[in-house]
């Protein structure tokens, strides 16, 4: 099995995946999307979502969204009010300053709207690469993928590639599944990392794809 050729193998292994993906909560990018349509609030939860849990993202979110539910109402808010709103999520100093900048950048440089190209979007206060690709694939339905820990670790840990940095992986993924694919790989992916292939700890005992993966048969062969 570990022999299969590794586009191949990559092909069974999403097929599946996106068959599991229904079971579990959907992204929070994803979940925001479908229930708002609102490309402003998919940016602002994306950015919120760093280092934290996509529950508690998509709960605090909402709550936001209350009060601040567009670019001009978010940048007018007081800072102090805003860091109670978001205190409960991580690191939520430093976030809510890159959301206060992000919702006044749209507004002085795009007429308070979401722009829809990568080389726009990188230039928002907080917006790195893979914000920027969840926002055009989710929002703009570009064929892009978005790199996270979860799209990051788990194809290096099955052995379907072996890259170290984001931008490697990538493009090493873009090579192997067909572009339009790349929006599934970017939502199959993190949602098996965070509910099966987990950073520590994976269930591996309850992995349907476990029979396609590296990483068990490299504990049973190191043990």
């Amino acid at each position: 099995m570990f022999n299969m050729d590794k586009k191949r193998k990559a092909l069974i292994i999403l097929k599946i995946l996106k068959r599991e993906y229904n079971k579990y909560q959907k992204p929070v990018s994803t979940s925001i999307n479908e229930k708002t349509k609102d490309p402003f609030k998919v940016l602002i939860a994306t950015i919120l979502s760093a280092r934290a849990r996509d529950t508690q993202t998509e709960k605090i979110s909402n709550n936001l969204f209350k009060y601040a539910d567009n670019p001009s109402k978010l940048a007018k808010m007081p800072l102090g009010k805003l860091q109670k709103i978001i205190k409960s999520i991580g690191f939520y100093r430093e976030k809510s300053k890159r959301i206060k900048k992000a919702a006044q950048y749209l507004l002085d440089n795009h007429k308070g709207e979401v722009p829809n190209k990568f080389d726009d979007l990188i230039k928002i206060p907080g917006v790195g690469r893979k914000t920027a690709n969840i926002v055009l694939a989710e929002c703009f339905n570009k064929d892009v993928i978005s790199i996270d820990i979860h799209n990051h670790r788990i194809p290096n840990r099955m052995g379907i590639i072996k890259t170290k940095k984001p931008i490697e992986t990538e493009r090493a993924l873009e090579k192997i599944f067909p572009k339009k694919e790349w929006k599934n790989v970017n939502r199959a992916f993190v949602s098996h990392g965070q509910n099966i292939c987990k950073p520590v700890k994976p269930l591996c005992f309850k992995c349907p794809i476990e029979k396609y993966c590296s990483y068990k048969y490299k504990n049973l062969v190191s043990s």
